[in-house]
């Protein structure tokens, strides 16, 4: 009985591992569809859409897709990218951080009201904010810059506060009170105490920020207007109305654009995958 059983249980996970698999090659088909497709020439990419083994690899949509369009290469646009999205990710960090560290470790008058405004901006679409942000910055002046794309990362979020209250739950709070007790300020807390122990969540709100800015075509529709200016993600959908339609230098240059997300992930998996589980475990 005992041996049928385990029997049974190996069948089981057989099965469950086969269908996981095959799932999984479902979800990437098309990654490995665009990936095949930058290698193949624009007359394959199509007529011999269903198979991904080109019969006349090439390289040249590599070396078409970086000279760019309007004088500037995509060396230009990665550049744009990389500070647009560095720049809000630590914006987002910190300043999420300390948000997070105010509401979870600080008893002040109306905290119950400032937390509950701030989970209701979780609750609002971010298509609801386009218009008036764009009124506002363009008032400003911030039109035309990489402002409106980076600053309001400095303010924090409602779901990245969030994110690192829970961490910082899970952190006992006899830590702050020896800490106190040997001098330290609530600044010394933070900085010496808390920081060092919520690493994976600092970690993981800023790949997820990272990873926001990066693809953000929004942002770079409504604020950018000059083409030394433009991030990939926009580059991209521009470079292809330019190009009159070269599928495979775009599809090239979007295997490049993968190329930051999928370092920053193989080097920070870890830590993700701690800060997004950890979350919820106390509330």
């Amino acid at each position: 009985m005992a041996r049928n059983t385990k029997v049974q249980r190996r069948i089981n996970l057989t099965i469950y591992h086969v269908l996981m698999l095959l799932l999984s090659l479902l979800m990437i088909y098309p990654l490995l569809w665009m990936v095949a497709s930058s290698f193949k020439p624009n007359g394959e990419i199509f007529t011999r859409a269903s198979t991904l083994i080109p019969l006349s690899p090439t390289s040249e949509h590599y070396t078409t897709g970086w000279r760019g369009f309007g004088g500037y290469t995509f060396g230009n646009f990665f550049a744009n990218s990389l500070f647009v999205a560095i720049l809000s990710a630590l914006g987002m960090m910190l300043s999420s951080a300390i948000v997070a560290y105010g509401f979870a470790r600080i008893r002040f008058r109306g905290r119950q009201f400032w937390f509950t405004a701030m989970i209701v901006t979780m609750m609002l679409p971010g298509q609801v904010m386009m218009i008036p942000r764009f009124v506002l910055f363009n008032k400003m002046g911030w039109v035309g810059t990489f402002l409106p794309m980076t600053v309001p990362a400095f303010f924090g979020s409602g779901f990245n506060i969030f994110l690192i209250m829970q961490f910082i739950r899970t952190i006992p709070f006899e830590l702050d009170e020896a800490a106190s007790i040997d001098g330290c300020s609530r600044y010394a807390i933070f900085y010496r105490i808390i920081l060092p122990l919520i690493v994976p969540s600092l970690v993981t709100v800023s790949v997820l920020t990272f990873m926001g800015s990066w693809e953000d075509f929004m942002g770079a529709l409504l604020y950018l207007n000059k083409p030394h200016m433009y991030t990939v993600a926009y580059a991209l959908k521009m470079f292809n109305d330019s190009s009159q339609s070269d599928y495979g230098a775009t599809f090239a240059m979007s295997v490049l654009s993968l190329v930051p997300i999928l370092i920053i992930f193989f080097f920070f998996q870890e830590q993700l995958v701690e800060g997004i589980s950890t979350q919820g475990l106390k509330g």
